[in-house]
This record gives structure tokens, sequence and C-alpha cells, in this order.
């Protein structure tokens, strides 16, 4: 009994909530990975976490026969990096992140853990939160990393003048203020701007954050791509990275190519044990998935950032090949405008997604490899996914709408579609496309060549858009579906989901998470701002010889350990 109390204090002073969640877990109530995580979340540490639900901790890569130096090719699409806080894509992240760091990190396990933090508190609440910051961290000038950087980024995230997405992620410290002007429907027009007091330096190497709206997310929103933390004197240095690329991560800029390549050299006075590479080098090779697989077996590189589905049989031969495969929350999106006429009629939306065989669109885009989505951006592999009813094909439905829409004669739809990630999204957009024939909708495919596509995806009326692994859901609807954010591609703003969305960000027991998410993705599924066909597995290939390596379901590169044998 004595020691079930001092645990459960113990358990207390790490927060108020953790010893019933540990309790449910017993009881059978909160599965063990969730405990994981959301332990993990309140600030609890991993070992300690891990040893609480007797699951076993990921090995760390062998490092006792590993070998210093050599140099790491990958075959990966290589962009300008100049602003950190307006990277839009995981390539472009891949290339900041071994330069900048994070405050935290989530691991192939899906647990945050503390990287540029040492650790972390939040209140009962979870409207307060105290990040406790290394003191061993230096900047590759010299400067000490101290709590004004992470406040500066911060403070560029949330100003709208910047345009960072991450604004979406964090609105639970902005607040709307009125202009005093009002449109043309005479609405008021208001403006996003951070809430006073939302940022607290409490000495230099400890910051507090205040919100306005509980949310349990904060460590894991850190680590998405674009929280990557650049020096405090980022806009005096120039605003621009790859000019001025001053960081605290394992490797320096040497080289940038946009189009071709970019040279990563080891530092030797990084704040950890240095990276056992001397270098990395990212090449270009383009958007067609041949010439990766012609550059992996020529041994022209070492590791492909990613691999066509259709190649896997033909990886699986090369005796020379190792290939990584992970079921992701990665996956396409239809996305209509809901400014933009005929999408301005949510019937017509409806109307096309009554058309959809979601498990077709798997099988013809992905052979299968993955799982079918439901038009609500929430994946099954995600803690809070609550299982709708499924989806069923219904044409009668979708001509009926249709025709109650003014359509009774069938509609021409453009659609704007790349293949950045891969040949799967044509497919999949040319599979949609036959789906809709007989309703009486012609879909007319626009291909285009990927830098082409990411120049007009914010713009376009209609365009099937690749979006990256979240560990949460409401993360990326937080990023995608919430008002006025910047990557809200759809133009969608309805109060309803907004105040569901911040609900259920904000609370703290998972089954109760679970249950209030069946109104937000409910809501978005029934608005069909996305017609969404499936979630991918997604695979790279590399050489044996590359050792020290783990595929990230986000595909986030970390180096640091990785080596050649």
């Amino acid at each position: 009994m004595a020691s079930d109390l001092t645990r459960k204090r113990a358990l207390e002073k790490v927060h108020p909530a953790l010893p019933s969640l540990q309790s449910g877990m017993e009881r059978g109530e909160v599965s063990r990975r969730e405990f994981l995580r959301t332990a993990t979340l309140l600030g609890a540490g991993a070992t300690a976490a891990y040893a609480m639900t007797g699951l076993p901790q990921p090995a760390a890569a062998a490092s006792g026969e590993a070998k210093a130096g050599g140099t790491l090719r990958v075959a990966m699409r290589v962009r300008e990096i100049a602003d950190p806080a307006l990277l839009n894509s995981v390539t472009q992240s891949n290339q900041a992140r071994h330069i900048l760091e994070y405050l935290t990190k989530t691991g192939t396990d899906n647990v945050t853990r503390p990287y540029l933090a040492e650790s972390w508190s939040t209140s009962e609440d979870l409207k307060t939160w105290t990040f406790n910051l290394r003191r061993n961290v230096r900047w590759s000038n010299g400067d000490r990393f101290i709590a004004e950087d992470v406040a500066a980024n911060v403070r560029r995230w949330l100003d709208p003048e910047v345009g960072s997405a991450n604004i979406g992620l964090f609105s639970a410290m902005t607040e709307e203020i009125e202009t005093g002007r009002t449109d043309d429907s005479g609405t008021p027009v208001t403006r996003t701007r951070m809430t006073e007091g939302a940022i607290e330096i409490l000495d230099e190497h400890t910051i507090r954050f205040n919100l306005n709206r509980a949310e349990l997310a904060l460590p894991e929103n850190f680590y998405n791509y674009a929280c990557c933390l650049a020096h405090r004197n980022f806009d005096e240095m120039g605003g621009n990275l790859a000019q001025a690329p001053v960081g605290t991560g394992p490797f320096e800029l040497v080289a940038l190519e946009p189009s071709a390549r970019q040279i990563l050299r080891r530092r030797a006075d990084y704040w950890q044990t240095p990276a056992l590479l001397d270098e990395v080098q990212y090449i270009d090779l383009g958007d067609d998935p041949a010439a990766t697989l012609s550059a992996l077996v020529s041994d022209q590189v070492d590791l492909a950032y990613e691999n066509d589905v259709n190649q896997l049989e033909i990886l699986k031969r090369q005796a020379s090949l190792q290939v990584f495969e992970a079921l992701t929350a990665q996956t396409g999106v239809a996305r209509m405008q809901v400014t933009q006429a005929p999408f301005n009629d949510r019937r017509v939306r409806q109307a096309i997604a009554a058309c959809m065989d979601h498990e077709a669109l798997l099988r013809v885009a992905l052979r299968g490899l993955g799982a079918p989505a439901e038009n609500h951006h929430v994946c099954p592999i995600h803690p809070e996914y609550f299982q709708l009813p499924a989806l069923k094909q219904d044409y009668a439905r979708a001509r009926a709408l249709l025709a109650e829409a003014g359509h009774s004669d069938g509609l021409r739809l453009p659609i704007d579609v790349a293949s950045s990630t891969g040949q799967w999204e044509l497919n999949a957009v040319l599979a949609l496309k036959q789906q809709l024939e007989p309703a009486g909708i012609v879909l007319e495919p626009n291909p285009l060549p990927a830098a082409k596509f990411w120049d007009v995806w914010l713009k376009t009326p209609f365009g099937f858009t690749p979006w990256t692994h979240r560990p949460l859901g409401v993360m990326v609807l937080n990023l995608a579906y919430r008002s006025g954010v910047p990557w809200n591609e759809s133009k969608y703003s309805n109060p309803d989901f907004d105040a569901a969305l911040s609900e259920a960000s904000g609370i703290l027991d998972p089954a109760a998470r679970t249950a209030a998410m069946e109104q937000v993705q409910h809501i978005l599924q029934d608005d069909a701002v996305i017609a969404q066909p499936l979630w991918r597995s997604v695979l790279s290939a590399g050489n044996a010889r590359v050792q020290g390596y783990d595929m990230h379901p986000t595909q986030y590169h970390d180096f640091t350990r990785t080596w050649l044998s």
C-alpha cells in the first residue's frame, strides 16, 4: 500500500492526471500505447513511461560496430531553403533539419521526447506549458542557445505578416481583433495577433507558454517540420538560411544548388556526440521514379527519400538493397475551394463524394498498399480517430444532389494534379475521373510539374494535394481546415468545426477525446470539403551498407547515428 501511495504521489508531481490515466490503463480502458503517448506529453520521461506500460523501449541503433567517416548520398528533390518558418514540404525540412533543430522530437514509436528542451511540464488545465532548455547547446557561430531563441521563433510563427503555417498549430496563443473595417458585405474585418502574455521568459533557459484554451499536443506540435528553430537574430542575419546557415544541428551547409544537390558536412563542435558520417549529399534526380531506381541499382546513390510502390517487387529482388516500409497517415486530397463556383454549393461537393469507391481507388492508385480514407483527414492510426459509419458509393444520390444544385446536365471540372510524391497521385485522379462519369461529372485532370503545382496549390479552385503524416489528426486539421490559417487551401470556414476542433484538442482523457472527434470528423465529412481516396504506405530503399537508419512515418531524416559498413 505504501509503495502504491508513493508511486501515486510521484506521478502527481509530474501531472495530477497521471495516476488516473495509469489506473485506466490497468483496467483496460486506456491502451498502453495511448498511455505512453499521453504520459510523455504530460512531462513523464520516455524511460519511466515505458516502464509503467511494460512495453519494451525501442532499441537504439547499434554503435559498438559503427565506424565513422564516409559520405551518404541520398536521392531527394533539392529546393531553396530560405525561411525555416515557411518550409512547405518534408523534403525541404530534411534539407534544413541537419542544420537547425527542434524543441522536441517525435520518434517512429509516436512518442515525443525532449530535444533542445531538456524537459517540460504543464498545468492541470493544459493551458500553461513550461519548457526547460538544455544549457550546453551552442549555435554554430558560438552563441549560446537561450530562451529568447525559442521566443523569437514563436513570435515569427504567430505574426500573420510572416505567413507561417505554424500559426494554425499554435492558434491557442492567438486572438482575433477588429480592424474597424468591413468587407463588401458589411461584415467586420478582423486580424490575427499573438495574445499578450502568451510567451513568458522565466530565465535564460526556461520559457513558458500561456494558452487561451487547453491543448494537449503542444510538445508534438513543436516537431512539425516548419518548427525548426532559427537563431534569435535570424532576420538581422539576412532572413535566409541558405545564405547565413547558423544552426545548432550536427551538420553545416557547404553547398546548395536547387534542383541539383546539397552538401552537408559534419560539425566537430556539435553539442551532442558528433555524427558518424563525414558528409551527407542530397542529389536531385527529378520527379521520375525510374531515375531514382536506376541510381540505386547502379550504386550512384546510397538511399532514396522515397520509391514508387510499383517498384516494390523489383527492389526486393536486388540483393544489394534493403527496403524500408511504413504505414502512415500520408494521403492525398482532391480539395475544393468552397469560395469558388461550383464548389460553393455543398450539394456539388457532396455529389462528388457520393461517387467514390474508396477501396477501388486504393487498389488502382497504390495496389492496395495502404488503407481507404473517409473524407475527413483523420486516419485510423491516429490515436483520437473515431470510426464513423462506412461510406458507400451512391450514384442515385449524386445525381439527385446535382439536379438540386442546378446541374442536371452534368458538370465539367478541371483539376490540377502533380506527381510530387509519385505516380500514385495522377493514378488516383484518373481513377476518380472514371468513378465520377456515371453521375455526369467529367473530371479533366491537368498534370503539372511538381514545382508548378506548388506555385498554385493554394490558389487553384480544384486540386489534388498530397499531405504528409502527422502523429495526430488534430494537428493536420488545425493546419488545413481551421478558419483563416495559411494552409487552408480549400478556404473552408465553419465556426462549428473550429469550436469542435478546439474542444477535442484540449481533452486529456483518451476515450473522451476520441468521442469528441466524432463531431469534428462528421462536420468535415458532411461538408464534403475534400474527396479523400486513401491513406498510403510509403517505402524507400537503400544500399545494404547503410546502417543505423530507421524510416520515420513522416519521412523525416535523422542521420546523426547513421553509418556506412
